[in-house]
């Protein structure tokens, strides 16, 4: 950008008449600037232009009814009533929006550590409509077109309710923020939004079950979705600097369509993860076990317990694991009387041989509420039968826990005697 293209900016902040920017056009032969007009125009795309600058932006439509992976688009809507309808306060719940509300987004940078030296030269959504899944990308051609780019991005999002994406919280959105602080007298204001960042929720349901909660892995193992000639997400960066050198656009075609296939990958994680946590979907006993958890770090202990008791009915590992965690948030609800028969039943259990912590639990109970002493004795010494067939890594943790058995053991042996 020459000098008086930036004097010419600093001036226009300087009075009241505001910036005026060119809406979408069609590539013409006076549009000098723009190589490879034809290639672009095959790909849907078109310039914006803003300030003697401009970025690229594609939009694509698919129908609402059609299926990516194991659902279609328009099952959004009915994932977002049944929210609506259990009124259950959640991380993910939407009782309060719309589909169209929601917007499923996702960049592509120059790498993967953060700061002001890593740039988005992609940013992509996809939106359900009532008719169609629209999804639109803005390109960025050249390092001196991100004022272009985010203005137009900041202006098609500036009615933003809630984002959705995966690993947004933690990269994404905080990339937008650095970039945007950079040009921020430039461009309009960031929006205030909600955020679903999907890859907490892949993290507590499938990180037992699968080698990677990459949102590739979960694409296939989960939702069904095989993507067949896709470009790897490692090499965007790589692409984009050599597009920089030759300004082709087939060098970033495949970045581009895989981002497009990511923003609606995320449409259909959302439906999935929403109906695991709905209970309309089947689910394994591990997802039932992690949604119960999740609704139980969300405060919300009915839906919580409701779950664990679902898998109570059952055998073998799940059963022990729903009892205990029951048990647990009974007496975190001070109804320490309802977690007694699951403690009992616990210690009744032969698997349970490795876990002394429903014994602890029934002798503190006897002893503090019971006051049956030497129940209470039966129940630590037996606790500490089993601790000590554990083996421990850390030295420290081993002495400090076996103080605390000695203490009560020895407490509760003075207390017998007395009675």
């Amino acid at each position: 950008m020459s000098m008086q293209s930036k004097l010419n900016r600093f001036k226009k902040h300087l009075v009241t008449e505001k910036n005026k920017a060119e809406p979408l056009v069609e590539f013409t032969p006076q549009r000098q600037a723009i190589q490879h007009h034809e290639a672009w125009k095959s790909l849907q795309t078109a310039p914006y232009f803003y300030d003697e600058e401009y970025c690229l932006v594609r939009e694509v439509h698919y129908p609402v009814d059609q299926r990516w992976g194991n659902y279609s688009f328009k099952e959004l809507e009915s994932v977002m009533e049944a929210w609506m309808k259990s009124g259950d306060i959640h991380p993910l719940s939407s009782h309060n929006l719309s589909p169209a509300d929601l917007l499923f987004f996702d960049t592509e940078t120059t790498g993967l550590s953060g700061g002001a030296g890593n740039t988005i030269f992609l940013l992509g959504h996809s939106q359900v409509e009532e008719e169609q899944v629209k999804v639109k990308q803005y390109f960025l051609p050249g390092p001196g077109s991100e004022i272009a780019m985010y203005h137009y991005f900041l202006t098609q999002v500036k009615e933003l309710k809630n984002l959705v994406t995966y690993n947004g919280k933690s990269f994404d959105w905080p990339q937008v923020k650095t970039r945007h602080t950079l040009i921020r007298d430039f461009v309009p204001s960031l929006p205030a939004f909600g955020h679903f960042d999907l890859l907490h929720g892949s993290r507590r349901l499938w990180k037992q079950s699968l080698e990677s909660v990459r949102l590739s892995v979960v694409e296939k193992e989960i939702l069904g979705v095989e993507r067949e000639h896709d470009t790897p997400g490692y090499l965007a960066p790589m692409l984009y600097f050599q597009y920089l050198k030759e300004n082709d656009p087939e060098l970033v075609k495949g970045v581009m369509i895989h981002n497009e296939w990511d923003v609606l990958s995320l449409i259909t994680l959302y439906i999935h993860i929403s109906k695991i946590l709905q209970g309309s979907s089947a689910v394994t006993s591990i997802e039932q076990y992690e949604s119960a958890r999740w609704y139980e770090s969300a405060g919300q202990f009915g839906v919580a317990l409701q779950k664990y008791t679902e898998m109570m009915n059952g055998e073998g590992s799940p059963s022990k694991m729903a009892k205990k965690a029951a048990a647990a948030l009974y007496k975190k609800m001070k109804q320490e009387h309802l977690a007694v028969p699951l403690w009992q039943e616990l210690c009744q259990n032969s698997s349970m041989e490795n876990d002394e912590e429903p014994f602890v639990e029934l002798a503190k109970w006897h002893e503090h509420q019971e006051k049956d002493f030497e129940r209470a004795l039966y129940y630590a010494e037996a606790a500490y039968g089993i601790w000590k067939r554990k083996k421990r890594l850390l030295k420290r943790t081993e002495v400090k826990e076996k103080a605390a058995f000695d203490k009560r053991i020895q407490r509760l042996r003075k207390k017998c005697e007395i009675t």
